[in-house]
């Protein structure tokens, strides 16, 4: 048999283990967003419907669960996102353990239903890329296939909680592979495949159920600037994020930690409720509202990754993901009334709010194509904004590169290589 038949027979088996490894995920993702999705609206109900100072105490019920699951569980290991993925990718000896899968979906369920600011995304990717680690790890394929299937394990997951096969594959290569290759392309279609047959069987809401209108020339200028806006906010939100990590990390005292962290999420909640859990709801609460104030959405872009970091840095599960959109499509949301009332420019808001968003999600996660698709997907005709998304998500991206050589997710790894260097 000669070389090339090898090659393609080696490509057809890792298109078939994808598949198998996209169904897997899928069915992970789709439990995972549905009992969240659910439970949190029904927790945040109860809450609303009771007693809202239940906002104060719940995040940390939630995050102290998690913290004795940890603890006499999973034996105290812990859990570091997506960074997990990027080391078992590099250091190729290196796997990500079982209990991964168990541990980032309890503790992304309980962070988010319990009100912490964050979202299931990292949960999601790392519990979806560690059956990808598994598969591989049962010799299904050839063994030099191990960041495929990582790859396309997080690429199904990524499909299934927004609605984007293409998304999910873009996300894939951009964001975990970080290369492109002809075997990642294949085994991320593979899997996102059967994520796009489950999403076709099962259908699905969008995130944002408003109908959008088209885009104007005049508001090209709005929306770079808003692109500029976007990426400066990611950087600071990613010096939050590791600062705050940093500083609950140097407190000794367990209990002094997850309190502090929880109850001050609690409190901002409580004053706050639209940063209650993922705040999809609340996103989709302000869009319809018509007395949105732009004090009032600066102080929430603000809030927002507050909420989210010292959610992080109490023990809650998650990452940038969520926080990004939601702030982004704040900040979007300013910008727009602030043309509509100081200007008084005709525009329509939730445009804006969807180019703020894509552009925070694209500098925050260095992904500028995976944030374009992603957010074409989360209202029901979001592609008509695909070209001022293009135009935005890039430059965002690049600006916040300048400013900053890593992202919340590569931030070890730039410090790894910093530290070697030194020596």
């Amino acid at each position: 048999m000669n070389r090339k038949k090898v090659i393609q027979q080696n490509y057809f088996k890792l298109f078939g283990i994808s598949l198998i490894v996209g169904l897997l995920s899928s069915l992970l993702a789709l439990a995972l967003r549905y009992i969240t999705e659910k439970t949190e609206h029904h927790v945040f109900s109860f809450i609303s419907n009771t007693n809202p100072l239940l906002f104060i105490i719940f995040p940390t019920i939630g995050i102290t669960i998690i913290y004795f699951l940890r603890k006499f569980v999973f034996k105290g290991r812990k859990n570091k996102g997506i960074t997990e993925i990027y080391k078992t990718l590099d250091l190729r000896k290196d796997h990500l353990p079982l209990f991964k899968i168990p541990s980032h979906f309890i503790n992304g369920f309980l962070t988010v239903i319990f009100g912490g600011s964050s979202g299931i995304e990292v949960s999601t990717v790392v519990s979806t890329a560690t059956i990808g680690n598994e598969i591989y790890k049962k010799n299904y394929s050839a063994k030099l296939y191990k960041r495929e299937l990582i790859c396309a394990a997080s690429a199904a997951g990524v499909a299934i909680l927004f609605s984007s096969p293409l998304a999910g594959l873009l996300f894939g290569i951009e964001v975990i592979s970080r290369k492109f290759k002809k075997t990642i392309l294949i085994s991320c279609m593979g899997s996102t495949l059967v994520a796009a047959f489950f999403l076709y069987i099962l259908g699905n809401e969008p995130i944002i159920p408003q109908e959008l209108t088209d885009w104007q020339w005049k508001s090209v200028p709005f929306f770079i600037l808003l692109s500029f806006f976007a990426g400066l906010f990611a950087v600071g939100f990613t010096l939050l994020v590791i600062h705050t990590k940093s500083f609950f990390g140097n407190i000794n005292n367990n209990f002094i930690r997850v309190n502090l962290g929880a109850i001050s999420v609690g409190l901002l909640i409580y004053y706050f409720p639209v940063l209650f859990g993922d705040s999809y709801h609340g996103l989709n609460e302000i869009l319809s509202s018509e007395s949105n104030s732009i004090w009032y959405l600066l102080l929430l872009i603000f809030l927002k990754p507050l909420a989210s970091s010292l959610t992080l840095g109490a023990g809650g599960d998650g990452g940038v993901f969520a926080p990004s959109i939601i702030a982004g499509a704040f900040m979007g949301l300013t910008m727009a009334i602030f043309c509509k009332t100081v200007l008084h420019m005709d525009i329509n808001p939730i445009n804006f709010a969807l180019i703020g968003a894509g552009s925070a999600l694209s500098a925050a996660i260095y992904a500028p194509l995976t944030s374009i698709i992603l957010i074409c997907n989360i209202a029901p005709n979001g592609y008509i904004l695909i070209i001022p998304l293009l135009v935005c998500c890039f430059i965002s991206k690049f600006f916040a590169n300048k400013l900053l050589p890593y992202n919340v997710y590569t931030y070890d790894m730039y410090k790894d290589n910093l530290n070697k260097s030194s020596i």
